[in-house]
């Protein structure tokens, strides 16, 4: 199910593959997330906070809320991070004329990165839970740990990896479930990848990607998150975000793909 919060401009351009697509976004942007965590080193809690809100009235009637945080912690020896991902949507229905909920998740994660005696190795514990109405599910949970690096540190670009098993569990919406479905538990094998490109000194890209492959012979996921934060003013800034999810194994009469497009602001403290 397709979803799109706010319009976003696609630039596109034939010479891509013989130039930097990036070099034109010279304005505006924020600290590379590096040069970010060096000046918070030691702090309780800093990281950064986006807001959406669209409402159209007319030939379409509907309301739209997306909020979400990325927060961290960066002490001597761990680094952490939780994020929260939230989307609410009303519809109007034209045949009724009532109001209908036609979206309501709410996603959060957080994860500890023990950092090791070689730069960028570290020791990682993740979990995750979710909830989505329209899902068929009651909510979702991962847990997983393994073992983190950055794979390539150039002058532009850095990836960083994580990698370990973990655990799956899923409850199914009660309303619909059946006693074969309702609690299902199994064995993932978990891979996270964060690519960051300094596409100039205030301008960044984001590619953030995780996958998890089932070894119960349950559904596997992948979630894909690209963006391009570029600074307006002050501690705001524009972000540009297209999400998508893949599920193996959906609910019933659900698809296997959902995505967003989205446009929102950023405020970083």
């Amino acid at each position: 199910m397709k979803r799109i919060i706010l319009p976003a401009l696609l630039v596109c351009s034939w010479q891509a593959f013989a130039v930097d697509p990036f070099e034109d976004f010279h304005e505006y942007g924020q600290l590379s997330e590096e040069e970010i965590h060096k000046i918070h080193k030691g702090e309780l809690l800093y990281g950064d906070m986006e807001f959406g809100f669209m409402v159209s009235r007319g030939n379409t009637n509907s309301t739209s809320f997306k909020l979400k945080g990325n927060l961290y912690q960066d002490f001597e020896k761990w680094r952490n991070q939780f994020k929260l991902d939230t989307l609410y949507r009303r519809d109007r229905n034209e045949e009724t004329g009532d109001e209908e909920v036609s979206a309501d998740r709410i996603f959060v994660s957080g994860q500890g990165n023990y950092k090791l005696n070689v730069k960028n190795e570290s020791f990682f514990i993740y979990g995750d839970y979710e909830r989505d109405k329209f899902s068929g599910l009651e909510f979702k949970s991962t847990i997983a740990t393994g073992y983190g690096n950055r794979i390539y540190q150039g002058s532009k670009n850095k990836v960083d990896i994580d990698v370990g098993p973990g655990l799956y569990r899923s409850v199914a919406d009660q309303e619909t479930a059946t006693e074969e479905d309702e609690t299902k538990t199994g064995y993932l094998l978990r891979l996270a990848l964060q690519w960051e490109r300094t596409v100039s000194a205030r301008t960044r890209f984001n590619q953030d990607v995780s996958y998890e492959q089932s070894l119960s012979g349950l559904n596997s996921r992948l979630k894909s998150e690209t963006s391009l934060i570029s600074k307006i003013m002050g501690d705001v800034s524009l972000k540009f975000t297209y999400m998508y999810r893949y599920n193996s194994k959906p609910e019933e009469d659900k698809l296997k793909y959902d995505s967003e497009l989205s446009a929102t602001f950023v405020y970083s403290f």
